[in-house]
């Protein structure tokens, strides 16, 4: 297994009726989440949330129609002790640039590293996902 880098995305999707895409990991069933991923070696943040959008959801959006915003947010976080083999050893932390974006109502979504999707309000979203940068970010860039 080759080790993650300790930098990642995390892509906030929610549609024009103001509904937010979470996903149930396929690791843990109580971890509900936006997209996330690592950023690849030479990647930029931005080409890996249009990446890691595509990979994880089937969502590949003209950047040109339907760009995805740069929220101008990094989180650090702790990683989850039961992650850390993933990573090199000593490494505690992920930096997490934040993104988000908007898409029309009732795409099609294609589940590659999750088992189960919905479509929620914002609150619901927010309870729902695991993580307090998550919940944050879905808080403060998702509109009422």
């Amino acid at each position: 297994m080759q080790l993650k880098r300790a930098e990642s995305v995390l892509v906030v999707i929610r549609d024009e009726r103001k509904q937010v895409l979470i996903m149930q990991r396929d690791d843990d069933a109580n971890f509900w989440q936006s997209v996330t991923g690592t950023i690849e070696v030479g990647e930029i943040p931005l080409n890996a949330a249009y990446r890691e959008l595509a990979e994880e959801t089937g969502i590949a959006m003209p950047k040109s129609t339907h760009p995805i915003l740069d929220c101008r947010l990094m989180n650090q976080y702790k990683i989850r002790p039961i992650w850390l083999y993933r990573y090199p050893p000593g490494t505690e932390f992920n930096n997490e640039y934040v993104f988000c974006v908007k898409v029309p109502a009732g795409l099609p979504i294609v589940l590659t590293e999750h088992t189960d999707f919905n479509w929620t309000s914002k609150q619901e979203a927010i309870q729902r996902v695991w993580s307090k940068t998550n919940r944050d970010a879905i808080a403060q860039f998702v509109p009422d």
